[in-house]
């Protein structure tokens, strides 16, 4: 049978709660009976010391004890309820305090029997029923001239003031006990709420998304910091399966549209050609060839992201002059260029040597001036810069083509996502270069990044560590 977090956190709480009072109650009750016992034998043996020496003082060998000392004794034994008698060394009894500490008896019997019910009734070092009497030698003058007896109950160990202690002490673990549960259980309710709301919420939320809502979002705010960074991964979750839902949308509309261009293309054409509307020609069966090869480049891409997905990038690094190699890639760019009566230049630091897959590095910069030239207008400019700075080696294409606006610019390396003014015929591609050009970027253990905006160009900056690339 499976609970709720919230009642299996109070349960939690509710038994440790309990454990701890019940473990402290017996601790503490143990610990305050002992002490309480030793505490009442040292107060009755300190008692029973003073009465000693008081009749040692009060007592006279000639005359014994004068009537006055007498009446105090009788009073010492009845307020302590003890009996007291004295002999001497003869067995004659010189003094006997009578037996009216016996009235007393049943009356501490009662009392202890209801305090041995209560929490301090482990005092079991006192027996109310028992009698015990106590020898001690009378001495005078440093000669031992009789013998005093002391008789007590084990009741004589409680005093009223006692009593009314353990009376009260029971009445404060009895009330600590209640007051320290209800407050324990408050807080049991209130933490178990703080921690289990916040997840129910956000469990909600997980649902609604699994169910296909991916706009939904958890609004919790918790001054708990795991589950405010929960909610924060929930609702980063939900936005990136919104933006992929996006973004595959968008591929199903893309892909429908790079293959039905060309395939209708060729559909008109064969068919103007079976119909006799058009003789066959170099000019038509070049129109044939160039929508043919759009397909296959799109096929080959597709093709180029499924291997890197499923097997990575595997790397043939060789030692080479970066500097050099750049140089000689803007020179074979330069005629593309040229066509369109735009210019590339290249600023290029001096042997600048690396440890790399050169055939990857070739791919990333065709890909990054291919995209660039497509996108220039007449006129247009690309430099390639390269350049240290502190511990890296950047690689930087820019241009001042059409630029990226700002909405597209989180996505432009995603697979297949192309901006809105890129899907000319002419002039746009499969959405696939740039995610392959990341990619490859990656594996050889660097980073790209892309600045942008709208009439005034693009930036794309490539930066390997010296560590890993020398």
């Amino acid at each position: 049978m499976k609970i709720t977090l919230g009642k299996k956190l109070a349960l939690g709480f509710f038994i440790a709660l309990m454990g701890s009072l019940i473990i402290t109650g017996i601790i503490s009750n143990l610990r305050i009976s002992n002490e309480f016992s030793k505490y009442l034998v040292d107060e009755h043996n300190t008692r029973i010391n003073e009465i000693v020496k008081f009749i040692e003082d009060s007592y006279n060998k000639d005359n014994g004890f004068s009537g006055d000392s007498q009446e105090a004794m009788v009073r010492n034994a009845n307020m302590n309820e003890l009996y007291i008698e004295v002999r001497d060394n003869s067995g004659s009894i010189l003094f006997s305090s009578g037996t009216t500490y016996m009235q007393h008896k049943n009356m501490m019997n009662s009392m202890m029997g209801e305090g041995k019910n209560g929490m301090m009734g482990n005092l079991s070092s006192i027996n109310s029923g028992e009698y015990k009497e106590e020898k001690h030698e009378l001495t005078k003058d440093n000669s031992v001239v009789g013998t005093i007896i002391i008789g007590y109950y084990g009741s004589s160990y409680f005093s009223s003031n006692s009593l009314a202690f353990i009376n009260n002490l029971n009445q404060s673990f009895i009330i600590s006990f209640f007051i320290t549960l209800i407050f324990g259980l408050l807080i049991t309710f209130f933490l178990s709420r703080q921690i289990a709301s916040p997840l129910e919420k956000i469990t909600k939320t997980a649902s609604e998304m699994r169910m296909g809502n991916l706009k939904v979002r958890s609004n919790i705010k918790s001054n708990t910091k795991e589950i405010e960074e929960l909610a924060c991964s929930i609702n980063y979750l939900a936005e990136t399966l919104q933006n992929q839902e996006e973004l595959r949308k968008r591929l199903t509309s893309d892909m429908a549209h790079e293959i039905r261009t060309p395939l209708t293309t060729l559909k008109t054409h064969v068919e103007a050609l079976i119909d006799g509307i058009w003789e066959p020609s170099k000019e038509r069966f070049q129109v044939f060839y160039e929508e043919l090869d759009r397909l296959s480049k799109l096929v080959n891409n597709l093709r180029n992201i499924s291997k890197l997905e499923q097997a990575g990038i595997t790397l043939n690094k060789s030692k080479f002059n970066l500097s050099s190699e750049i140089a000689n890639i803007v020179d074979t760019f330069k005629p593309i260029f040229m066509r369109k009566n735009c210019m590339i230049t290249a600023e290029v630091a001096e042997n600048i040597i690396v440890y790399m897959d050169k055939d990857n590095l070739k791919q990333i910069l065709h890909n990054l001036l291919s995209n660039a030239n497509n996108y220039l207008e007449i006129n247009g400019r690309v430099k390639v810069s390269l350049f240290e700075k502190k511990d890296h080696i950047i690689i930087e294409v820019e241009d001042n083509g059409i630029g990226i606006s700002e909405k597209d610019l989180p996505y432009i390396f995603e697979r297949f996502y192309r901006s809105d003014i890129s899907r000319d015929k002419n002039t746009g591609g499969s959405g696939l270069g740039l995610t392959i050009t990341k990619s490859l970027v990656e594996a050889n253990g660097g980073k790209i990044r892309v600045k942008g905006k709208i009439g005034e160009g693009t930036v794309f900056s490539i930066s390997f560590p010296k560590n890993i690339c020398l």
